[in-house]
């Protein structure tokens, strides 16, 4: 357990349901130090949480930074050699933090850890930018034939356990990432730069998915699903773009942007106002990546 004194939990939220970040919070061992990073002025459930949880600071970013941003914000006040960045709508598995300190006592080289989902094993958890080495790795996975900790090139960013001796600076996430593509991205400069990453079958986690921000708010969630839409393909161009060129960007987006540009035309005259909203989202988002314009896209300015 002394690794765990040396490690800091981060989560980042924005409007989180009540439920959802306790329940975040009470598969946490209260031993280990927690970073509420709230991207806003305000978090309702500051007096609650405070008041139940001796291991949580919460701070305010003033603004909603998105993800990338958020988790930077937070880790500029990590004094610890390790962080665990948190998505707020998951839970870790039971043992989940003892076998923190046994995988970091194995992985001592390492840059990044990632965890694995606990019951999901339709989305993978990490894997390789080599399309080949990739289709190796899911048969790899999908068939157990993983060891308990496997080098890969990229994880998933809903849960990262970072080697902060590692990183030169704590502004780890490249900020003009507001949601999405922004740990692939990380992934990515720290294979160039020499770095280790694992995914660990001993590091568990339950992820909800799509319930981090409004609960059950419908109409919250609809406009969630625009912001989401439009920096999905607005991320997507700028991480080829950024890592491997405007015309291998060009290339991998064409064809779901004219595909949107299509279903665009389709659903408006079919009058289908939901599925009308997402392509146009999403032609929006490829658009303005294309042209050089920032991830300004935003649902709510509160």
């Amino acid at each position: 357990m002394e690794k765990l004194k040396n490690l800091t939990v981060i989560i980042v939220t924005y409007n989180t349901s009540e439920k959802i970040i306790l329940d975040c919070l009470n598969s946490i061992d209260k031993d280990v130090k927690t970073l509420i990073i709230e991207n806003s002025n305000n978090f309702e459930h500051k007096n609650k949480i405070l008041s139940e949880f001796q291991n949580v600071e919460i701070l305010n970013t003033g603004s909603n930074l998105g993800m990338g941003s958020g988790n930077n914000y937070g880790l500029k006040h990590v004094k610890t050699d390790y962080a665990l960045i948190l998505n707020p709508d998951l839970t870790c598995e039971k043992g989940f933090f003892d076998n923190i300190s046994e995988t970091i006592d194995i992985a001592k080289d390492f840059t990044i850890i990632g965890c694995q989902y606990l019951h999901d094993k339709v989305f993978m958890p990490a894997g390789f930018f080599d399309e080949r080495e990739n289709d190796k790795f899911k048969d790899k996975f999908k068939n157990n034939n993983m060891d308990l900790l496997e080098k890969v090139d990229w994880v998933v960013g809903c849960s990262m356990l970072f080697n902060l001796k590692n990183f030169i600076n704590r502004r780890i996430f490249d900020e003009n990432f507001f949601l999405f593509f922004e740990e692939f991205d990380l992934c990515k400069s720290v294979i160039n730069n020499g770095g280790n990453i694992y995914t660990s079958k001993k590091l568990k986690i339950h992820h909800l998915g799509l319930k981090s921000s409004y609960g059950d708010d419908i109409e919250k969630i609809k406009s969630l699903n625009k912001l989401r839409e439009w920096h999905w393909m607005w991320s997507s161009f700028y991480f080829y773009n950024k890592n491997y060129g405007y015309f291998f960007a060009l290339r991998k987006t064409l064809g779901k942007l004219f595909k949107s540009f299509v279903k665009l035309i389709y659903f408006s005259i079919t009058l289908n106002k939901t599925k009308k909203e997402k392509y146009l989202y999403r032609l929006l988002g490829s658009y303005n990546s294309i042209i050089g314009k920032k991830s300004n896209f935003r649902i709510d300015k509160k």
